[in-house]
């Protein structure tokens, strides 16, 4: 497969993957694996090429090489009107240095070694945000961590600033990181010293989900100084590349990976950030995107908090001073209350879900009943309708009187 043995593939490919594969997966996965490091970053043109004619498809045109002109015809037939020859005459010749299969094979390799995963488009736990990047987005990526937190990625907030932070930029991100998780917010950075590191940090100790999107593969952290703080997130959060084991950090990959930061996250603030700082390429992926941006204000005198001024002054950023402000950026839908999970969970005759009905049944407006009675009346377990009541009651479905429970207006 791809001029490789394919018993050899076959085990790395189902490691990174995460399940069994078909004939037709092993091809899906051990291309995009490939094409991970065969193109850099945001290269439109794979993006289009992948698209069109398929992972295994285009890899295969790359390893061949097929001739400008069949590639450009097979495009066409594909509906691919927007590449140009020129571009694939361009995009070949950059591709050609790094075309060698056995490349994907040592990435596949060091990937399993460190327990990394390869997450498709088409897997569950794609980050869906990414998308919105069109044919910029990765064709694959790169995971060491936690499913729950990839699946927190649709409500999260990405935190960015300045790498040499001032302790009042330092203060006001880890305010703004612990009080975000505690309404209900993931934390998104890039793990980099100052700010970044302290948002990820602050959302750690508040116990909230936290991502780090890396320059370089999953397999080495950089930078080498946040190796512990990278090695707490993989094991309680999320480590991400578009790159393969293996690839170093460069200044355009860091460039790059920012747009994957503003994809990723519903809103994006930046907290301190100089008139050049990085941050600000950020900023310009998450308005270019339309995702909100908010940036925080600093003392007039301070150059660590130019940027966030030019933010708010000449582009599209909202003055945040909180984690409140923050939030309003992007609002998170309510959590679904008690009575609402129960009845989505197991709806009977009525609508409504068969243990909440029965213990609601077994209350009273009128006269207070204890747990066990509740219990033998419900047909429940006492740890049963001990959980159900702390959840009603906090809905304001039921109420604890000094005698028992009572069923409010809200619970009939």
């Amino acid at each position: 497969m791809f001029g490789q043995n394919e018993n050899e593939i076959l085990p790395l490919a189902t490691a990174v993957a995460g399940r069994d594969l078909d004939r037709d997966d092993l091809e899906e996965v051990f291309a995009r694996a490939a094409w991970s490091g065969i193109a850099e970053p945001g290269d439109g043109t794979a993006g289009a090429v992948v698209a069109r004619l398929g992972a295994a498809t285009a890899l295969r045109a790359v390893l061949g090489p097929w001739p400008v002109s069949e590639f450009s015809a097979r495009l066409r037939e594909a509906g691919a009107d927007d590449v140009s020859d020129d571009q694939v005459h361009a995009a070949l010749e950059r591709w050609a240095p790094r075309a060698g299969a056995p490349d994907a094979v040592g990435a596949l390799r060091q990937a399993a070694r460190v327990g990394a995963r390869l997450l498709l488009p088409t897997d569950a736990l794609w980050p869906v945000g990414i998308d919105d990047l069109g044919s910029h987005a990765p064709l694959a990526l790169w995971v060491r961590g936690t499913d729950d937190a990839l699946i927190a990625l649709p409500r999260a907030m990405a935190l960015v600033g300045a790498r040499a932070a001032t302790g009042y930029g330092e203060h006001i991100t880890m305010e703004a990181s612990a009080g975000l998780v505690d309404r209900g917010y993931a934390i998104v950075s890039g793990a980099a010293y100052g700010i970044d590191g302290m948002a990820h940090r602050a959302a750690l100790a508040s116990n909230g989900h936290t991502v780090a999107f890396l320059a370089g593969g999953v397999d080495r952290f950089y930078p080498s100084g946040h190796d512990a703080l990278l090695t707490r997130i993989a094991e309680t959060g999320a480590v991400i590349s578009e790159l393969p084991c293996g690839q170093a950090p460069t200044k355009w990959r860091f460039l790059q990976r920012n747009r994957l930061i503003a994809a990723a996250s519903i809103a994006t603030v930046v907290l301190e950030a100089g008139w050049r700082s990085g941050s600000l390429n950020t900023a310009a992926h998450a308005t270019t995107l339309g995702r909100p941006l908010g940036a925080v204000p600093g003392p007039v005198t301070s150059a660590a908090s130019a940027g966030c001024h030019r933010l708010i002054r000449d582009y599209t950023a909202v003055c945040v001073t909180n984690p409140d402000e923050m939030a309003a950026l992007a609002p998170l839908a309510p959590a679904p209350s008690a009575l609402d999970r129960a009845e989505s969970e197991d709806t009977g005759p009525d609508g409504r879900g068969a243990e909440l009905t029965r213990l609601l049944d077994a209350l009273s407006v009128r006269s207070p009943r204890v747990v066990s009675d509740v219990a033998a009346r419900a047909g429940m377990s006492l740890a049963a309708v001990r959980a159900l009541l702390g959840s009603l009651e906090l809905d304001g479905a039921v109420a604890e009187r000094e005698r028992g429970w009572v069923k409010t207006p809200a619970g009939r």
